[in-house]
């Protein structure tokens, strides 16, 4: 073939676009030292935005289990100890890519607990026709869901001298709390911040109740007015931390 047929195919290949590969991503979003949130708290919503443009690319949201709780909490598992197993929570997308490209990763949830939802963003280079690697591509999500149980909101509490408070206290993967368990209720820091007429007027303390991740505390209502109960839920080792809240309304003079 003459030489400047060469030169003028090669001249082409070199204008012509790459052809675009299919690449695979695969997002989970971790609960800070916990599990991966999955169905069982309605997934987490998953955004795939391209970091320069936030064009979006894909979205949906995370299914599966929480995870193989020995992989997930460990203390030894070194630099690259797989946390994941094949039922471990994710969403997959496939993106035809004809270049390296810089994508934005958002996580929002858990879905089914709105009031606890927190959104994480990462972003991360994607080559085209590689993976995400063996987890797949990993953002924490910190915090608790925490959920007042008791007392429903905007009831009337008539002349009570106190009320009780109860919340449910879990990880963001719904993990359970409890004494001496591997989400341990001795260390952490669960209270309700009460205000009347807008002005704090207590902080309660509350305890474990006996039933798993339940806390409760006895509010005092000295005065008649309207209530704001603020609970939230700490953990000094993690930072983790949580809140919800409740109204009432008393009568007693």
């Amino acid at each position: 073939m003459p030489r400047n047929v060469l030169a003028a195919a090669a001249l082409l290949a070199m204008l012509m676009p790459a052809a675009a590969e299919p690449t695979e991503i695969v997002v989970r979003a971790l609960s800070k030292d916990a599990k991966f949130i999955g169905t069982s708290m309605g997934g987490m919503r998953v955004t795939l935005r391209d970091a320069d443009t936030k064009e979006v690319l894909a979205t949906g949201v995370t299914e599966g289990t929480t995870g193989d709780t020995k992989l997930l909490m460990h203390e030894g598992g070194g630099r690259r100890a797989q946390l994941s197993d094949p039922g471990s929570a994710k969403f997959t997308a496939t993106l035809d890519l004809d270049a390296p490209r810089l994508i934005e990763a958002e996580v929002f949830g858990p879905l089914a607990q709105r009031q606890g939802a927190q959104r994480a963003i990462s972003t991360q280079w994607i080559i085209p026709g590689r993976g995400t690697g063996t987890d797949g591509w990993i953002i924490e999500v910190p915090g608790f869901v925490v959920d007042v149980l008791a007392p429903p909101a905007h009831v009337r509490v008539g002349d009570a001298k106190e009320i009780e408070v109860r919340a449910n206290v879990v990880t963001m993967c719904g993990c359970p709390v409890e004494p001496g368990g591997t989400w341990d209720a001795d260390k952490y820091e669960v209270q309700a911040i009460v205000s009347r007429d807008g002005k704090e007027v207590a902080r309660v303390p509350m305890r474990f109740a006996g039933q798993t991740s339940q806390f409760v505390g006895s509010v005092p209502v000295d005065a008649a007015g309207f209530y704001d109960v603020l609970v939230y839920a700490h953990d000094a080792a993690s930072g983790n931390a949580g809140v919800d809240r409740t109204t009432f309304i008393a009568d007693r003079p």
